[in-house]
């Protein structure tokens, strides 16, 4: 029996082995096929091909191609650890009788800070989506409520677009989410997105379903927010939407992300503890979480420069 390529072997250990989301598993592989590429090797080749030519001065000249090309740290910082768990994953298994990733170091990415929106131009949001939401078009209810899930919750569009309708509990105001690695977390819903959620739930949703133009779509399906057609909703209409709906009520334009950096913001300013706010967003690490404490910081110093008389 013919051994699988290694690439090949990895990505399945990656899959079954890591429990990684798909998006994960994805990135880390196509780093690998490009490297690979740049060295004019085929994803499918065998590991003796691969000893002979994947050195730690090959990678590194794949990595400086990138760079020249205009890839931000971030991107380099990556595609550093891609290669380097590979190689390593590679060392184990008998593919590579060394690992060539072990000496590669990365700079540290660059610490942008979360593009996010301010309190009044997030209740603008809200409120130009409630409003239009008046017309009981149930694509705009579901647009609505959609926003307001979001904001209140501060859950990932991935882990939005996952969810089933059994993973709200309207009793005690929460919604049970499936967050990376597959871990699974609780989080609040405040009153506005409740009500957003009855009204999609109980009038627009049955409608969107009864009213779908796609006849070889299922019967129902037990997805919380569905498209147009009646499946599950993709996450590139989630974002689409709120670029469109941030465009309407004339804030700032704001990704999916950026929507969920400005409800941690926002949390932070109001006094919600740090670690709560890890729990909340489903950061592995408060590191991650601390980033939104240098906005607040970054509004501190503004307010400081204008107010006080020897700033």
């Amino acid at each position: 029996m013919t051994p699988r390529p290694p690439l090949a072997a990895w990505e399945e250990h990656l899959r079954a082995g890591k429990g990684l989301s798909s998006n994960t598993v994805r990135a880390y592989t196509h780093d690998v096929a490009a490297c690979l590429a740049h060295l004019g090797l085929e994803v499918d080749c065998d590991a003796e091909t691969l000893e002979r030519r994947l050195t730690t001065r090959a990678i590194r000249s794949w990595l400086a191609a990138g760079a020249d090309a205009g890839a931000s740290r971030a991107t380099t910082a990556r595609h550093v650890a891609s290669m380097r768990a590979f190689t390593a994953w590679a060392h184990d298994h008998d593919h590579l009788a060394s690992d060539p990733g072990l000496p590669l170091v990365a700079a540290r990415a660059d610490q942008h800070l979360p593009q996010v929106e301010d309190v009044q131009g997030a209740r603008r949001l809200m409120e130009t989506a409630r409003a239009e939401a008046a017309d009981h078009d149930p694509v705009i209810v579901r647009d609505w409520a959609i926003l307001e899930v979001i904001y209140s919750s501060g859950i990932r569009v991935a882990e939005l677009c996952a969810l089933d309708l059994d993973c709200l509990d309207r009793s005690n105001g929460t919604l049970r989410v499936r967050g990376k690695g597959g871990k699974e977390r609780t989080v609040p819903l405040g009153e506005p997105a409740l009500a957003a959620l009855d009204r999609w739930i109980h009038r627009a949703r049955p409608a969107l379903v009864v009213g779908r133009k796609n006849s070889t779509l299922p019967g129902s399906t037990n997805a919380l927010f569905l498209g147009a057609m009646g499946g599950r909703i993709d996450q590139r209409v989630v974002r689409t939407m709120i670029h469109r709906a941030c465009a309407t009520a004339g804030v700032k334009d704001l990704a999916p992300h950026a929507l969920r950096h400005t409800a941690a913001t926002h949390m932070l300013q109001g006094g919600a503890d740090l670690r709560a706010v890890q729990e909340l967003l489903g950061h592995a690490s408060v590191a991650t979480t601390q980033r939104y404490t240098h906005v607040d910081a970054l509004r501190l110093s503004t307010i400081y420069r204008q107010a006080h008389p020897r700033a």
